[in-house]
C-alpha cells in the first residue's frame, strides 16, 4: 500500500482566523489521538496571507483517508468550519514517492 498525501489549502474569513485555528486545533487533537493510519495532520498558517491555512495529512493507506472522513468528529466540525471559511478549500492528493 501507499503512503497518501493531502494538502488542503484553506481561505479564512478575515478576523475570524482564532476562530479557525481554535476549531481546526480540536479537530487535530482527536484526529491524532484516534486514527493510527494517519501519519501527519497538522497545519499552518501564511506568513504572507494570515488568513490562509494550509494542511498537510498524510495516511497510511486510502482506507484511512476514508475512514478519516466518516469519523463523527469530523463531521461534527464540519459546520463549524464552514462558518470561517472563505469558500471551498483546494484540496491536492498525493501518492508518496518511495
Amino acid at each position: 500500500m501507499s503512503v497518501i498525501g493531502v494538502v488542503a489549502t484553506l481561505k479564512v474569513q478575515a478576523g475570524k482566523e482564532a476562530e479557525f485555528e481554535k476549531v481546526f486545533g480540536e479537530l487535530r487533537s482527536k484526529v491524532k489521538a484516534n486514527e493510527k493510519g494517519c501519519l501527519q495532520y497538522d497545519f499552518f498558517k501564511s506568513k504572507s496571507e494570515p488568513s490562509t491555512f494550509v494542511v498537510m495529512e498524510q495516511y497510511a493507506s486510502q482506507a484511512d483517508l476514508d475512514a478519516h472522513g466518516k469519523t463523527e468528529y469530523f463531521r461534527a466540525a464540519g459546520p463549524a468550519l464552514g462558518a470561517v471559511l472563505g469558500g471551498a478549500p483546494t484540496l491536492l492528493f498525493l501518492d508518496k514517492v518511495e
